[in-house]
């Protein structure tokens, strides 16, 4: 019969076997089964052919095919059938296991839920199959609690990991076909939902609570979830962390037991995950074999959005991960250096973006979920308070994020607002500013949270610590600019103390001025105290109230008489005395140490940056109203002014150093106080002179009368500037001295950069000659651009009114970059070479103002990256264009081109003309630029082949550009292809430049690269190829860590198909691999000098033959594991590294050592002839360095050892190809062995001749006497 069935089977219609089967019974079926299983023949074939006359649209052949699945299970159960037998009747069950209706599959799977109960199972072998039955489950009608919940108790008996599996496969395929039916939801594809969402949720929901109460009752099942997931880490992380299973691990956190292990391996995989995702974003290599690693992040924001379906369970755990992430992850201070909050929005390194998940975890639970919301604004708030000197920008982020989504809902929290305001004092300056900005929006509808801050901010006026002080005028000052208090007073109530509960708020009521300028005058008188306060405080007040006066243009008179008040106070009136200024009153002293009490350069910039936007909206105002009469009060304090700035540019044009007794003899040590009090009066008058300069700029309207006033001015700048720079700078460098912190505005720089070299108005010319033809102020107005644009790219803001404003620094950024690259690209304005120039020339300075604006733009613009390219371009004016249609390759490919034509005329010019300084800007330009590129436009193809040619073709010798174009060229091809094959031409280059370690050998000179010649060869090149095979060594090794947990997961797949997924990868790694040791058989055959060079190519030599090891130890898994053979690349690679590299190791480390000893032997004549601690710092280096030589040896043993185990695993002799090694511990070089031994009997011979000569020459001993 069983052969009738094969027959039948093997023809193509199945009736004739249907019938057969019929006529059988379930006994007779079973012992055919049986008989064949035992014997171990033809099994296979007969299980399919019964299955083929099996269909599942027929009940009685549905039975059928239970009946098979019993005896089979009971089989293999047995352990009486051969293991190939076992697994090849299992491997067939599964594969037909998703054919079974839903009713069969839960008797199918409760036969196994009563096998286990009963200890029917006793290899567990048949368990194998029990995943793929729940799978199969899961896409039927419906799930049973009641079955999961006899699974977990099951795992009792065995089988922990399978079962777990099971479950969490199964809702994570249910999950991955929800999302797909949302994404095609606009489909016209008429296909049945699976389950509604919410009530696949609510079952997940119910699932995870029937898990965490099993695992309270056994926690071997809590540490065999951890266990297979923590295996599943390496392989496809997509199966294992999904929504279900980290909703199930935040539950299980809930465990006291279970706690501290769940959170350390969500925080591992959370972190692990953003570093594969950007090791695989940078490596064009690793995007064209494996798909993109799954995101963490959006599984875990997807749990929280889940959680809303009654996940009670989970909350509490999202909460606690969030701020684990946040506090592990967020910004550290660093000891001795004052942090700054990072200004860039989009984090950069894997450990922000996991603060940054922390953060939208908790801000997201906090919107769903109402019972936790309490707790979360606690939690934020404590950490402000309570973290000190910490950096706690991330908190304060996302205290203000909390406040914008739910202003009114916070309302009833704002007695835990308040207890934090009584700790304002207390806390860092920096912190204060952003919790206050933070809550503003509350304070605009609560009025208690309003009075509490009221009260705390006048305590503080008075506290004894300037930290509290200047904190209070940071309230104060915020409170004025942003929120308006809207209410009703009586006329009898302005002209009394107004408090702070006496202003009814209504932000709906209409406006009244009269009660907002009463509130504001008082917070105003408070403020003015700060004016006879410490530098600091003063500080902090004229840098405010611009800003307040923008915001309440009716302080106006009051703020303006303030200044002028206070001003007055330093001024002096007799119009010829000189300085006009009361320098003495700015600075204060306290015994020997010397400090600054009124920053006056400070006050007049607030001086004028107030009374210009005061008469601009005033202006502007006559304009819309038709009205001429001003307020005759205005109009006094505006001439009042105006005459005495007047008064102080005209006797500060006439003043000469030694009027302020700062003339070359004065003294500028700092280590004295009347030098600390001469470089404060310096820093004071060259800001003084900044000041007015802008000012007579903004009001000039091109007079030639106030230009010459500003080249006055300027005369007096540059004076100081260059005394300080000549007193300071000793010691240093020409030119190498940084200026000093400029006080203009950025928004005036880009005006006057504009105007000096752009505006080409007949009537100007004669006005802007006077500027133009003085070479200095040129270059000093694109200096003081340059430092501008440094501190915007540093810290995010620059000094000046409306330095924090985003979109202004925007616009003046744009406006800047226009004018620089207009001046360095087309210009032909020659400059005075006449002249010694003092410092860099202008356009070597626009070149540099070019990179820092690049770099902050893709800093902190990333967004605006098309409206900044519109910009900078020529014919970019229009601003009607649409900036979503800009192609930003396109755009930054013609400013690419302009940088290259300059780069290819710089490189073509003659040595006395090239600047090598400018070469290296211009590349770091490129590098910059290039990063706009896609890399799969042709762009970047035309930009990789222009690098590919320069560097070929171009012999440069000056270090520094030519590390630049290196890391160009390979930042270029990791973004297209793998390196390996230049890394590997480079090597050759410098094989035949520096010759080889047997100098015997004569190399032949390769020129693949000209840029690689004899003075660049090592240690530039070099140790640049070395850092980039490095990487190429890291991003194999990560692909063969996923190789093997992609194997560990793998089930019955057959390693021959060629869809089987690992085969490609694994020829990747061969040819890369073998093409990197090729690259490293050209440089141990280098001649290369000691140090750094032979330390890192050892190093990376021994990582080499470590992922050697590693790779072989793969392919032993394979073996052990049935699931491949060793291919013919493997071989190949053995072989070559056999022949090609581990021969020319061991003569490496002999080349190595015959350097060392001879630097050894060097150190100790010097420190016999010297006796100084210089050979000892040598001699411990060396022998430090000399630690490598061993690590290379152990790798390349440990390589031999695996490669022993392999060949006998896999019957493959590859040992062959391996040649035996060197012994390490005890060699005898013959030739050294015989010289040393001529020298010796020499030497010999030369004591015996001096003995004999001394017995000649010596007198024969005297007789001693008898007594």
């Amino acid at each position: 019969m069983d052969k009738k069935i094969l027959s039948l089977a093997a023809e193509e219609k199945s009736e004739g076997l249907q019938h057969c089967l019929q006529s059988l019974k379930e006994t007779e079926l079973s012992e055919i089964i049986t008989k064949h299983a035992v014997k171990g023949r033809d099994c296979g074939a007969l299980l399919r052919g019964i299955f083929k006359g099996s269909p599942c649209s027929n009940d009685v052949a549905v039975r059928r095919r239970l009946a098979i699945y019993r005896n089979c299970i009971l089989l293999v159960e047995s352990g009486d059938l051969q293991r190939e037998v076992a697994s090849e009747i299992v491997g067939l069950l599964m594969l037909e296991v998703h054919q079974l209706p839903g009713a069969s599959l839960i008797e199918l799977a409760n036969l196994f839920v009563d096998a286990v109960k009963g200890g029917g199972l006793s290899n567990g072998k048949s368990l194998e199959l029990f995943p793929t039955v729940l799978a199969a489950l899961s896409s039927k009608e419906s799930l049973a609690y009641g079955k999961v919940y006899q699974l977990l108790l099951l795992s009792a008996k065995g089988s922990k990991k399978n079962i777990l599996e099971g479950i969490i496969t199964v809702f994570n395929d249910l999950d991955q076909k929800h999302l797909e039916e949302q994404s095609n939801a606009g489909s016209l594809d008429l296909e049945d939902e699976t389950i509604p969402q919410d009530q696949l949720r609510h079952v997940e929901g119910t699932i995870i609570l029937h898990i965490v109460f099993a695992i309270k009752l056994d926690q071997d099942l809590g540490r065999e979830l951890l266990k297979y997931l923590k295996a599943g880490q390496q392989g496809d992380t997509s199966k294992i962390i999904c929504s279900f299973s980290a909703a199930l691990l935040l539950s299980v956190s809930r465990i006291h037991r279970f706690q501290e292990q769940v959170f350390e391996f969500l925080k591992t995989t959370i972190v692990r995950g953003y570093k594969d995702l950007q090791f695989y974003q940078g490596s064009k290599f690793l995007q064209d074999l494996v798909p993109q690693p799954a995101s963490v992040s959006s599984m875990l924001l997807e749990t929280v959005k889940n959680s809303v379906y009654g996940w009670d369970h989970v909350t509490q755990g999202l909460v606690e991960l969030g701020f684990i992430l946040m506090d592990s992850f967020g910004p550290k201070a660093t000891f001795g250096a004052k942090f700054s909050e990072p200004a860039s929005l989009h984090p950069k390194s894997p450990a922000q973006q996991a603060c940054q998940l922390g953060s939208k975890i908790l801000l997201e639970t906090f919107k769903v979920h109402e019972p936790i919301r309490g707790e979360i604004l606690e939690q934020v708030l404590n950490r402000v308070i309570t973290k000190g000197m910490a950096p706690v920008g991330h908190f304060i982020d996302l205290l203000s994020d909390i406040v914008i989504s739910a202003p009114l809902v916070l309302q009833n929290s704002s007695s835990k607002v308040t207890e934090v305001f009584d700790h304002l004092c207390f806390l860092p300056l920096s912190t204060v500013q952003g919790l206050l900005k933070a809550v503003q929006p509350l304070l605009k509808i609560s009025m208690s949270m309003r009075d509490a801050l009221i009260l705390v901010l006048r305590k503080s006026m008075f506290s004894s610590q300037i930290d509290a002080r200047k904190s209070a005028v940071a309230g104060f000052l915020l409170l004025l600019r942003n929120f308006k208090v809207l209410g009703s007073l009586s006329s009898s109530q302005c002209s009394q103390a107004i408090g702070a509960s006496q202003v009814q708020v209504d932000v709906h009521m209409r406006y009244n001025s009269a009660a907002n300028e009463a509130f504001c005058l008082e917070i105003l008188g408070s403020l003015r105290r700060c004016l006879s306060q410490q530098a600091d405080v003063r500080l902090m007040l004229y840098e405010g109230f611009y800003d307040v006066l923008r915001r309440n243009s009716q302080l106006a008179s009051s703020i303006m008489q303030t200044l002028l008040s206070q001003l007055r106070r330093y001024y002096e009136p007799e119009p010829d005395l000189l300085p006009p200024l009361k320098l003495d009153g700015c600075i204060t002293a306290q015994g020997e140490h010397v400090f600054l009490q009124e920053p006056l350069a400070h006050l007049l910039c607030c001086i004028h940056h107030s009374l210009h936007w005061y008469r601009n909206s005033q202006q502007q105002k006559r304009i819309a109203d038709d009205e001429d009469d001003e307020v005759e009060d205005n109009i006094s304090w505006q001439q009042d002014f105006d005459d005495i700035i007047e008064s102080i540019t005209r006797r500060m044009i006439k003043c000469d150093l030694e009027d302020f007794e700062l003339d070359k003899s004065a003294d500028f040590s700092l280590a004295s106080s009347v030098g600390v009090k001469n470089n404060i009066y310096a820093v004071l008058v060259m800001g003084i002179c900044e000041m007015l300069i802008e000012h007579h700029f903004t009001v000039a309207n091109f007079s030639k009368s106030k230009f010459e006033d500003i080249l006055g001015l300027f005369k007096c700048y540059s004076k100081l500037s260059e005394i300080l720079k000549e007193k300071t700078g000793k010691g240093r460098q020409p030119g190498s001295n940084k200026m000093a912190r400029s006080l203009l505005s950025i928004n005036f720089v880009s005006t006057l950069l504009m105007v000096l070299f752009r505006d080409s108005t007949q009537s100007h010319e004669e006005s802007l000659s006077v500027l133009r033809t003085n070479i200095d102020f040129m270059r000093y107005a694109v200096s003081v651009a340059v430092q501008k644009i440094q501190q915007l790219e540093e810290t995010g803001v620059t000094d000046g009114p409306d330095g924090q404003n985003s979109e202004k620094m925007f616009r003046s950024l744009c406006e800047i970059t226009r004018v620089l690259m207009w001046r360095y690209t087309s210009s032909t304005i020659v400059e005075n070479s006449g002249k010694k120039d003092k410092g860099k020339n202008i356009s070597l300075l626009c070149l540099e103002g070019l990179l820092k604006v690049f770099n902050t733009i893709q800093l902190h613009y990333s967004t605006k990256m098309p409206q900044f390219l519109a910009a900078v371009d020529a014919q970019g004016d229009n601003d009607e264009e649409d900036y979503r249609e800009i192609n930003v390759t396109e755009k930054a490919a013609l400013q690419i081109k302009q940088f290259q034509r300059s780069l290819v005329n710089q490189l073509c010019t003659g040595e006395d003309d090239f600047n090598s300084k400018e070469a290296l800007l211009l590349v770091s330009i490129l590098s910059t630029l290039s990063k706009l590129l896609a890399p799969s436009s042709q762009q970047f193809v035309q930009m990789l082949s222009w690098t590919v040619k320069i560097c070929k073709e171009t012999n440069v010798e000056d270090i520094q550009l030519c590390k630049g174009l290196m890391n160009l060229l390979f930042n270029l091809h990791a973004q297209f292809k793998s390196p390996v094959s230049v890394l590997r031409e480079l090597c050759q280059d410098i094989h035949g430049h520096l010759g080889d370690i047997d100098q015997d050998i004569e190399v032949e000179k390769p020129s693949h690269f000209a840029v690689v010649n004899l003075k660049t060869a090592a240690p530039s090149v070099a140790l640049l190829v070395l850092a980039q095979s490095a990487k190429v060594l890291e991003e194999v090794d990560w692909l063969i860590t996923k190789l093997k947990g992609l194997l560990g997961s793998e089930k019955f797949i057959d390693a021959t198909q060629t869809s089987n997924p690992r085969l490609q990868v694994e020829k990747a790694i061969i040819l890369q691999l073998g093409t990197l040791l090729t690259a490293c058989h050209e440089l141990v055959q280098t001649s290369l000098p000691a140090g750094s060079c032979t330390d890192t190519l050892l190093k990376e030599l021994a990582k080499m033959y470590t992922i050697l090891t590693s790779l072989v130890k793969y392919y032993l898994q394979i073996c052990s594991n049935h699931a491949g053979q060793i291919s013919a690349r493997v071989e190949k690679l053995v072989k070559l590294s056999g022949s090609h590299l581990t021969p020319q190791c061991y003569a490496f480390i002999t080349y190595v050592q015959n350097i060392h000893s001879e630097s050894l032997s060097l150190a100790g004549e010097k420190k016999k002839k010297r006796k100084e601690d210089k050979a000892t710092v040598t001699t411990a280096k060396i022998l430090r360095d000399a630690k490598s030589i061993p690590n290379l040896i152990f790798a390349i043993e440990q390589y031999e050892k695996f490669l022993i185990h392999l060949s006998k695993k896999s019957k493959v002799n590859l040992m062959q190809y391996m040649k035996l090694s060197t012994s390490r511990d005890f060699r005898i070089n013959a030739a050294t062995l015989d010289a040393a031994l001529q020298e010796r009997e020499s030497e010999e011979e030369n004591e015996l001749d001096n003995e004999q000569t001394e017995k000649e020459s010596q007198e024969p001993n005297k007789k001693r006497r008898r007594k």
